[in-house]
């Protein structure tokens, strides 16, 4: 969830304030991927509604299309309860940093660790190039399927563009993040692409939706612009001072949303659920 910054303009209009949730729907029917020998898997419908919750006991009251929690944190027993009330589960991992409070955190080598990610002072970026850290992300993705996830979020797939204490290449980054969405489609999960907002065109095709944070304070929105042409849904999150606090802010934040039919929520940082604005009432 980490974001490298632009200088960012946003003019406030003044509208009616969005809402708080949206309605409950379905599951969308698993892709068919023919004879390809790999599973059918999960593809988010454009404008689902979601909830996005990575720390805390987890409120599974939101009446949404799609959950996105913690892989480590959030049992199977969990998953398999959200699905049955109609949810389809993301599973979030940060494929590209090091968190040494994780399970598998040992299995990494320290030369694999990096500089310390900017804002979260108990993260280090990852050597990306490593088999060995690959391995750890294969690993990863597999406990997502054992778990019954529907996808899985992979966090921090941009550092090449970070001062990762590596000399990582675009073509680097671009190479990982392929890796991760075909391991994922191997097991018959959805991936989605966080934030990466300059290899969009390039990973588009690869990846069934996109996580974005930030867009709309940081004028990005249009990198984001390939995903929803070809129907596939962009879950942004946003979580500027002036958004949560000003409800006329909030809502022309929410009309350009819709307009741009984003999935957009107003969170807290710490994703912690002790706040949340929805812009698809």
């Amino acid at each position: 969830m980490r974001h490298w910054l632009l200088i960012a303009s946003f003019s406030v209009l003044l509208l009616t304030a969005c809402g708080s949730d949206s309605g409950d729907s379905a599951p969308t029917p698993d892709a068919d991927n023919g004879d390809t020998g790999t599973p059918s898997r999960y593809q988010p419908e454009l404008g689902s509604s979601w909830q996005w919750q990575l720390k805390g006991e987890l409120d599974s009251d939101y009446q949404v299309d799609i959950y996105d929690i913690d892989l480590f944190d959030t049992p199977a027993r969990q998953i398999a309860e959200l699905q049955q009330q109609g949810r389809r589960v993301i599973c979030y991992f940060s494929a590209g940093s090091y968190e040494q409070w994780r399970t598998d955190a040992s299995q990494f080598s320290e030369a694999e660790l990096g500089s310390t990610l900017a804002g979260w002072e108990d993260e280090r970026w990852l050597d990306i190039t490593s088999d060995n850290v690959r391995a750890i992300m294969s690993q990863r993705i597999a406990l997502a399927a054992e778990k019954g996830c529907d996808a899985v979020e992979p966090d921090n797939v941009d550092g090449y563009t970070n001062n990762s204490g590596f000399n990582l290449s675009y073509a680097d980054q671009l190479a990982f993040n392929r890796f991760l969405a075909s391991e994922a489609h191997q097991r018959g999960l959805a991936v989605g692409l966080k934030n990466d907002l300059e290899q969009i065109v390039d990973l588009v095709d690869e990846f069934d939706f996109a996580v974005n944070e930030q867009c709309f304070e940081y004028n990005e929105c249009d990198y984001l612009e390939p995903f929803i042409a070809v129907g596939k849904p962009v879950l942004n999150a946003e979580y500027r001072a002036t958004y949560v606090n000003n409800s006329e802010a909030r809502a022309a934040l929410c009309q350009q949303s819709l307009a741009l039919q984003f999935s957009t929520l107003i969170l807290p940082l710490d994703l912690d659920n002790s706040f949340r604005f929805s812009c698809q009432n």
